[in-house]
């Protein structure tokens, strides 16, 4: 007989703390009786009566600007259907029922979209929020966040909505848009025809670009819902309720907010590093750890969001909620506290990130190991300049006629000539002295 998964309330709840939903503390499971392959035994177990969440919603970035407020309806527990892969060749139906019986949510929402690009933006916001309450892992392909879109269209000056098709089980943000767009021409179509719209389940084939009718659409009645006799009413209640509201993490808009009020990051930045939980734990952690070398935080934060988008970013592996890093937070701290100390440079630092993540070693010791550390004698770097000045009188003339820009010209020869590791500051103050005695 069927259990209720107490893991998989506690993570509906989650779910519904994050999204602004009222918690049940009392709640039930129905059935839902229909027969379709993928539903063998005729019925399944979900909630209609008592939802475990009601109500809450999203404020939706709009592309010409401002939001959208999108109210949910409930967010309701139940088990999932086999899968149906049908060949379009052969015209058969394979099901496969290895995920048949796995709990999980069905997240409505109101009929508050208006267009499909606001379609999409709501599904990218919601799997946002979704990814960093930590109940899902946002893997579309592997369809652990699929979307089913129920469109209808009505002339202008209407109040009442069309009929409603539902599209089934779409798992990428540009087939949501695609195909709603594509049954909004269709139904147009219809009804400039003389026709009606029928009330129906389409399934949407990305590579055609078109819908295809599965079977007609039931009303709630024709479910013939009853509580679940061999499920009884669940009391959670309130000790219940304050345990998962206190296990509720930072959402993404609150996140990235603080990254720009206290670790000094542009609003791309926190966007770009507050896209994902585990990346946003790293770069905030590269932070810290760079302040506690007496760096403020502020700057300390533009730092590290700057290196780990330029140099660590692209090495990410991403691995549902969690990711990979080519190198430890703290050990990237300690690389970047070497180039604020002047240890190293900003050019260095890149090659013994690379021998970092190739060797494993932390960035102190292969800077001691393979001599890398800055030269910051002005001695030795006054006759480095003196060399390069000489061995190219043209440009020093050059620069004495009041083309200052030539100045980069020969702060690359001398950076050449040592090997990367002159003090770029030293070098442009040593230049400037000697182009101006000429």
């Amino acid at each position: 007989l069927p259990a209720p998964n107490d893991v998989a309330l506690a993570l509906a709840a989650r779910a519904g703390l994050a999204l602004g939903s009222e918690v049940r503390t009392e709640t039930r499971f129905d059935r839902k009786s229909y027969f379709y392959p993928d539903l063998p035994k005729g019925y399944q177990i979900t909630q209609l009566a008592a939802p475990l969440n009601e109500g809450g919603g999203l404020d939706v970035p709009l592309a010409k600007g401002g939001t959208r407020r999108v109210r949910l309806s409930r967010i309701h527990v139940e088990e999932d259907a086999a899968k149906s892969t049908h060949d379009p060749h052969t015209g058969a139906t394979l099901v496969d029922f290895n995920r048949a019986g796995v709990p999980l949510i069905e997240i409505v929402s109101e009929p508050d979209l208006r267009s499909p690009d606001e379609a999409e933006a709501y599904l990218r916001k919601l799997r946002d929020v979704l990814v960093f309450a930590g109940v899902n892992d946002g893997n579309l392909e592997e369809g652990s966040f699929r979307c089913d879109a129920n469109v209808s269209i009505r002339p202008m000056g209407q109040e009442g909505f069309g009929t409603r098709v539902e599209l089934k089980n779409i798992n990428s943000f540009r087939f949501v848009r695609d195909a709603i767009a594509h049954e909004t021409r269709r139904q147009e179509a219809v009804i400039r025809g003389g026709g009606r719209v029928a009330q129906e389940t389409r399934s949407w084939d990305p590579d055609r670009q078109e819908s295809a009718p599965m079977r007609g659409k039931e009303d709630a009645e024709d479910y013939r819902y009853f509580p679940d006799p061999d499920l009884p009413p669940l009391t959670l209640g309130e000790a219940w309720l304050e345990a998962r509201r206190a296990e509720l993490p930072e959402l993404p808009d609150a996140l990235r907010a603080r990254f720009q009020a206290e670790l000094g990051m542009t609003a791309d930045d926190a966007k770009v590093l507050g896209a994902h939980p585990a990346l946003a734990r790293y770069v905030e952690a590269v932070a810290r750890g760079l302040a506690a070398a007496d760096l403020a935080l502020p700057k300390a934060g533009k730092k590290a969001a700057n290196f780990v988008q330029a140099e660590v970013l692209r090495d990410v592996v991403q691995e549902g909620v969690d990711a990979r890093f080519p190198v430890e937070a703290e050990a990237l701290a300690e690389l970047l506290a070497l180039v604020e100390k002047g240890t190293i440079n900003g050019k260095i630092a890149k090659t013994v990130l690379a021998k970092m993540r190739d060797e494993g070693e932390r960035a102190e010791a292969i800077v001691t190991r393979d001599g890398l550390a800055q030269v910051a004698d002005t001695g030795a770097i006054e006759a480095l300049v003196r060399e390069v000045v000489e061995a190219h009188p043209a440009q020093a003339q050059q620069y004495r006629d009041g083309k200052k820009a030539v100045l980069g010209f020969f702060v690359g020869q001398v950076m050449k000539r040592s090997k990367g590791k002159a003090n770029p500051k030293l070098v442009n103050e040593a230049l400037r002295v000697a182009l101006d005695a000429g």
